[in-house]
């Protein structure tokens, strides 16, 4: 049983930790990498500021995620997938349209193959997933409720301190902490910010109709409105809105917010009702300088955030995941310093432009398609048109957006580390 510690077992982890890979911030991108690493057998220590029955609370996180099929890959290598598959909805067609134009874009799985473009969860159900493959994992330490008072690094290895006095040695710190980040502040690297006039409006509805596993995103010139499909006949709303107009739908009682929803949504669900809580989180691009520094390695939120225009953001975290475990463990396997400067540059190298090229992607969208200027938009609706007859255009497209172009890592490749 792995060393997973609650509010009333964190007394019996006492004293100074020594591990080879420390993971700081436990959240679905820390986790995973933590159970990929546990899975090959890497000693990993992961600290987290919320205990898991805090995060599991309902209300914690309202919000879902669409998982591409790199995504899925990476999360069975890690053993976690199991713990998941009965509450994933596949994506089998995912439908995009503009402004009520009647030229789309209509992506078809089958086109490519019979996996479906990606599943879409409740990240409630992947957080549970994540302690439950935790705790099956000897190899993992799992500190929660734990916090990071200092970080050091040097030649020969790191030192965390916790705010308890604990002390942890390891070869490799992962940075894991999000947006705000302590750890890639206490190293320097920056990460810039700019922010969109956008707040995305977030919560599930239930619906009349089955969607038969169909995914829908309309642009609008305030910004995108996607249906994802959730299983129980419920369906994912991801509503991306302007300033102050944001606001206004944010603050409306359930029933005018729910009518609004039903306008936007069609009929095509037929007659729909909440079924969760509302949430709203504005929208912003953020990019670290860097990916690495002495014995640190930063993944997920803490080096990017997009907007969720192409439900990209977990899917780039976890392709971080695979190819940070990859070079971890090939260098612990032939008994070589994880921390070493080669394996982070390696891995530095192999992130890079995704990244880059992902977020640049996201971004261009957002300002071609949140806007109503009649030659954008003429050119907008004319190229989708013209690419949902191109059938190779289309399978490219598609193979991209499952995440499965370029130099897979092994877990994406569905090969074991």
């Amino acid at each position: 049983m792995a060393n997973t510690s609650s509010d009333s077992e964190q007394r019996t982890i006492t004293g100074d930790l020594t591990t080879e890979v420390a993971v700081v911030g436990g959240g679905l991108a820390g986790l995973s990498l933590a159970c990929a690493l546990g899975t090959a057998g890497v000693p990993t220590l992961c600290v987290d500021s919320e205990s898991p029955e805090s995060q599991s609370a309902p209300g914690f996180d309202l919000r879902t995620t669409a998982l591409a099929h790199c995504a899925k890959q990476v999360l069975a290598g890690a053993g976690v997938w199991p713990h998941l598959a009965e509450e994933a909805q596949p994506i089998n067609d995912i439908r995009v349209v503009d402004q009520g134009s009647p030229l789309f874009v209509h992506y078809d799985h089958r086109a490519i193959g019979q996996e479906p473009f990606g599943y879409v969860l409740d990240n409630a159900v992947i957080r549970t997933g994540l302690f439950r493959r935790t705790a099956e994992l000897p190899a993992i330490t799992h500190l929660a409720p734990a916090a990071v008072r200092s970080v050091e690094r040097g030649a020969l290895g790191a030192q965390l301190t916790l705010t308890d006095g604990r002390r942890i040695q390891a070869r490799l710190v992962v940075g894991a902490d999000g947006r705000g980040s302590m750890v890639r502040h206490s190293a320097g690297i920056k990460m810039p910010r700019r922010a969109y006039d956008q707040t995305a409006l977030i919560c599930n509805i239930g619906h009349e109709f089955p969607h038969h596993g169909v995914a829908v995103e309309s642009f609008t010139p305030n910004g995108p409105f996607a249906v994802l499909p959730l299983t129980r006949n419920r369906s994912s709303i991801v509503w991306s809105e302007r300033g102050e107009r944001a606001r206004l739908y944010a603050k409306l009682p359930d029933d005018a917010f729910t009518a609004e929803l039903q306008r936007r949504v069609g009929d095509f669900l037929g007659k729909i009702h909440l079924a969760s809580g509302r949430a709203a989180y504005p929208l912003s691009i953020m990019l670290a300088e860097r990916m690495i520094d002495q014995r640190l390695a930063l993944i997920g939120e803490t080096i990017h955030a997009i907007h969720p225009i192409a439900g990209q953001g977990l899917n780039l975290s976890l392709r971080d995941v695979a190819a940070l475990a990859e070079v971890v463990v090939d260098q612990y396997r032939v008994g070589l310093d994880v921390g070493a400067v080669d394996v982070l540059e390696r891995y530095q190298r192999w992130r890079r432009f995704d990244t880059l090229l992902l977020a640049g992607v996201c971004d261009s969208l957002v300002h071609l398609f949140s806007n109503d200027l009649p030659p954008l938009r003429i050119a907008r609706q004319l190229g989708l048109g013209a690419v949902n007859r191109m059938p190779t255009l289309k399978a490219f497209f598609m193979r991209h957006a499952m995440g499965m172009v370029g130099q897979l890592p092994r877990l994406i490749a569905g090969q074991p580390l």
